[in-house]
């Protein structure tokens, strides 16, 4: 049996009205505050921008330089600008799946688990009990013991040092397949150096799920998209809800609103430009398609 597609049906497609695309009626979403970092912004962006416009960026207002903060010959003491960065993580109340995170936040000793420079480099500004991930969970009227999965863009210690919390447990751990084998790559040899740590990468206490599609949808409503260049594996996640619309969580593929609204790839946490660059195509093409929110953290 065939069925022609009519415009009508492929722009419902495309919205994300049709049932099967959407999360169920009832799913909920809660945005989790696990902190606040603070960094040198050439952490962040590249390029120079000589023009005279101010763009909008969750952490206030200011002009951005390609190489920031870099010296010149007629600036050879430039101010090494600092941005505030907060920590983020998202938990859905899925009605067929149960409770979904997507990404972890920091561990909760960065002085043991992290240590000298890194903690240096990008000291935690921002941590009371109330971001411990445990009771940013439980705020929401939830417990992390009832998670049934969690979902990262990628693991570098920022996103992925709250694993500790299901170090034994049987929670599907679900990871792209090459952020998963560049993390243990790096962990074992010593390459890319602090940006993946050991005490949240254990291979046989933790329950590792991966998957190499570009696009998966791994539950009803939810999709992971593959979007390399910041990592190898790292995936955005885009979220339908019935009532509120397309939301898509770009994780580290933008750090700030500048790396989205002008196109100014990464600082020195630059990987991959090109795969950076296609990347941020793509996820401009489901923006426009869905008409969807981003949501940026670092």
């Amino acid at each position: 049996m065939s069925m022609t597609l009519t415009s009508e049906m492929a722009s419902q497609a495309a919205q994300a009205y049709l049932p099967a695309f959407n999360c169920p009626p009832g799913t909920k979403m809660h945005l989790l505050d696990l902190g606040t970092l603070e960094c040198d912004e050439g952490w962040y962006v590249e390029h120079l921008d000589l023009s005279s416009h101010r763009y909008a960026h969750p952490y206030g207002y200011g002009r951005l330089l390609r190489a920031g903060n870099t010296s010149t010959v007629t600036n050879k003491s430039p101010e090494n600008k600092r941005r505030e960065l907060i920590v983020l993580s998202v938990l859905i109340e899925h009605p067929q799946e149960g409770l979904i995170l997507f990404e972890t936040g920091c561990a909760e000793n960065i002085d043991i688990n992290w240590g000298a420079p890194l903690t240096d480099i990008f000291p935690r500004t921002v941590y009371n009990k109330e971001h411990r991930l445990p009771e940013a969970i439980k705020a929401t009227g939830n417990d992390i013991k009832d998670v049934k999965a969690v979902l990262f863009g990628h693991l570098h210690l920022d996103h992925a040092g709250g694993l500790e919390h299901f170090v034994g447990t049987d929670v599907p751990i679900y990871v792209h397949e090459e952020e998963f084998k560049h993390a243990c790559w790096a962990v074992a040899t010593g390459a890319d150096l602090g940006v993946y740590l050991s005490h949240y990468m254990s291979l046989d206490k933790l329950n590792w799920q991966t998957f190499n599609e570009p696009h998966l949808d791994l539950f009803q409503g939810i999709t992971l998209h593959h979007s390399p260049g910041h990592t190898p594996g790292l995936c955005v996640m885009q979220v339908n809800l019935e009532k509120d619309g397309t939301f898509i969580f770009t994780t580290d593929q933008f750090h700030i609103a500048e790396n989205y609204e002008m196109s100014h790839p990464h600082g020195w946490l630059a990987r991959d430009h090109t795969a950076w660059f296609n990347s941020l195509q793509m996820i401009k093409r489901l923006q426009r398609m869905f008409k969807a929110e981003l949501v940026l953290w670092p």
